[in-house]
């Protein structure tokens, strides 16, 4: 195993699940406020989930994101 490699491979993956979380809830967000689900002055809980069936990995992150 080349660490370096692991290690750059992960950056790419993480930043992938980044910018594609990013765009999924800020969409999210803008509609449910539009639709008037949400005000836009609240915090919305949020729970991210990384799977790794492979090597054994499923950890939970769960957290709020404030609108205002």
């Amino acid at each position: 195993m080349n660490e370096d490699t692991l290690n750059l491979e992960v950056r790419k993956y993480l930043k992938q699940v980044g910018i594609t979380s990013q765009r999924e809830i800020e969409h999210a967000v803008l509609k449910a406020v539009e639709a008037g689900k949400l005000n836009g002055s609240e915090a919305i809980d949020v729970k991210m989930t990384l799977i790794a069936p492979s090597i054994g990995v499923n950890h939970c992150i769960e957290g709020k994101i404030a609108l205002e």
